[in-house]
């Protein structure tokens, strides 16, 4: 027996708690199940805290079709408490704290080998439909062992295996608790202007809809060089803080005509880039009214079901305007740059989370964010 080998006996329990999605009718509810392990490839952490996200929120209300009985949550942070087979050459370690990011690339499709661990075959047809990895099984059980799926990790439960491949070592210095929004809310934020927009700099940005991603677009928007940073927004309260993060301008676009006010700022032009960070065909109309001619809009937010939005055709013909959908980012390169990004204090992660909830209330955290009662965003903090 290995000395790791003798840690792991001794430290991972056989059970833990989980908030497990049976009905959505339902909603969340904790229960005991068996603590997964990890295979090769993967490792298990015990999970510090885990963000709470829209993407989530759409599948415990039954807009995105997903099996049942799962376990949901995609932004984590934890310690690394055993590896699996596969590992020698990673880096990882036991006893090592880490983020974990939502999209996990399984490295060895021709997207991954190209780089493009956003463009994942094996992520999309096997987790995101099935809840599965890529064994083509699921790492989570009941104590009679029925299958639990997992949405990506699985985070909102006391441990959660991640492939290898999809996590970053973070320093000690870094807070684990509003860390957890690093693997989606701030790498889905940099992924955006960093991929998405290929912002320059010098180039004027605005950013529809400011929760927790929206949010994180502002700050690295305003990392990367651009000149201008306008938040767009129907709420007053999530507006007021924007300036903190980078904005050089507010706008509620309830009680303003938002291009008209975007066109103000910009001498008339309208934004070279404009993010849509929530997904639906309002905020989509937005993006694209502010738009420059020759602008990029760069739609980040994911719809609940199949939503369709608007597009004018000849507008977006004659003004050479363009619409680059951006998913995540490339875990492998990115999830270590926003990591470097929030140790160095180039990005606000800490105040960005708002709300802290134990796992017993995640339920109620997620009620709070489909009421748009969240600022920035919310975690479920395992210590509480």
């Amino acid at each position: 027996m290995t000395s790791n080998e003798a840690v792991h006996n001794t430290t991972i329990p056989e059970t833990m708690r989980a908030a497990v999605l049976r009905d959505p009718e339902v909603g969340l509810e904790v229960e005991i199940i068996r603590t997964p392990r990890p295979k090769n490839g993967e490792v298990l952490i015990k999970v510090a805290a885990c963000g709470l996200c829209h993407s989530d929120l759409h599948v415990i209300g039954g807009a995105i079709a997903f099996p049942l009985p799962a376990v949901l949550g995609h932004e984590v942070t934890g310690t690394i408490v055993e590896l699996g087979p596969g590992n020698e050459h990673t880096g990882l370690k036991v006893g090592q704290n880490v983020a974990g990011g939502f999209l996990m690339p399984c490295g060895q499709c021709e997207a991954c080998a190209a780089g493009h661990d956003e463009l994942c075959g094996p992520f999309f047809g096997l987790n995101r439909l099935q809840g599965l990895l890529y064994d083509g099984t699921t790492r989570l059980a009941t104590l009679e062992d029925d299958p639990i799926y997992m949405y990506s990790m699985g985070g909102l439960a006391e441990y959660a295996v991640i492939p290898s491949t999809s996590v970053a070592p973070v320093p000690d210095a870094l807070d684990l608790v509003p860390g957890a929004i690093l693997g989606c809310a701030a790498m889905t934020g940099y992924g955006a202007v960093r991929r998405g927009a290929d912002l320059r700099f010098g180039e004027t940005v605005a950013v529809v809809a400011t929760g927790g991603v929206g949010t994180n677009i502002v700050q690295v928007a305003r990392a990367f060089g651009a000149s201008q940073v306008i938040a767009i927004d129907v709420s007053d309260d999530k507006l007021a803080p924007m300036p903190g993060y980078g904005a050089t301008a507010v706008v509620n676009s309830v009680t303003q005509d938002a291009r008209e006010e975007v066109l103000k700022l910009t001498g008339g032009k309208g934004v070279d880039v404009a993010f849509e960070a929530l997904g639906i065909p309002a905020t989509w109309k937005t993006a694209l009214d502010v738009l420059a001619d020759g602008g990029r809009m760069v739609p980040i937010g994911l719809g609940a079901g199949v939503q369709t939005a608007q597009v004018e055709i000849n507008r977006t013909v004659r003004r050479s305007q363009k619409i680059l959908g951006s998913y995540g980012a490339r875990t492998r390169q990115d999830l270590p740059a926003v990591v470097d990004l929030a140790a160095r204090g180039v990005i606000n992660y800490k105040d960005v989370v708002s709300r802290r909830f134990p796992l017993e209330e995640a339920g109620t955290g997620y009620e709070a964010l489909r009421n748009r009662e969240i600022q920035g965003r919310a975690v479920v903090d395992m210590s509480l």
